[in-house]
Order: C-alpha cells, then sequence, then structure tokens
C-alpha cells in the first residue's frame, strides 16, 4: 500500500488545504515513509506474547464495590432547593 499524490490531494480538500505540488509530494513521501516503517512491525513474530492492555503491570487501587444502605430520603431532601414527590426539582431545560 502506498500513498499517492492523489491521496494526499483528496485528504487536503477534505481539510480544507491548499497544498502547492512540492508539498503534496513531500507529504506524500513522509506518509509512505511512515507506512513502510509501520509495515515493519508484521516481521515480529508475536506468537509467544501475552496480549496486555497496558505496558505496565497496574492493579485497581480503587475499593471493593460493596452494598451499603444509602441516605435516608428526607435527609437527601433537605439540602434539595426545591423537591417534588421525593424528587429533586429542577428548572426545564428543554421546552
Amino acid at each position: 500500500m502506498s500513498i499517492t499524490i492523489k491521496d494526499v490531494d483528496h485528504v487536503a480538500n477534505l481539510a480544507r488545504l491548499t497544498l502547492t505540488d512540492e508539498e503534496k509530494t513531500t507529504f506524500a513521501d513522509q506518509l509512505n515513509a511512515i507506512l513502510k516503517y509501520a509495515e515493519k512491525l508484521n516481521e515480529l513474530d508475536t506468537d509467544n506474547v501475552e496480549a496486555t492492555s497496558h505496558v505496565l503491570p497496574i492493579t485497581n487501587v480503587l475499593r471493593e464495590d460493596e452494598t451499603r444502605p444509602s441516605w435516608p430520603i428526607e435527609d437527601v431532601m433537605r439540602n434539595a432547593p426545591d423537591e417534588e414527590d421525593g424528587q429533586f426539582r429542577v428548572p426545564a431545560v428543554l421546552e
């Protein structure tokens, strides 16, 4: 797979960029160099490499998620500026 001048011109058009012919050639060369470098990754033998989601061994440092009783609704509603039927009443966002 290689990037052509036509590809660069198409992307530049989508980005609303005006490029000179020299810039188009430069970008095509640079993008092809990136693709060539990325293709080298396909040469690596990864059969015995365990899949990871992160390069470092990270563990979750949060507490266990456990069920516990919540506050009584009366205590919660004491902080509400406006309340109706045991729910916070807020100004309408949509009309």
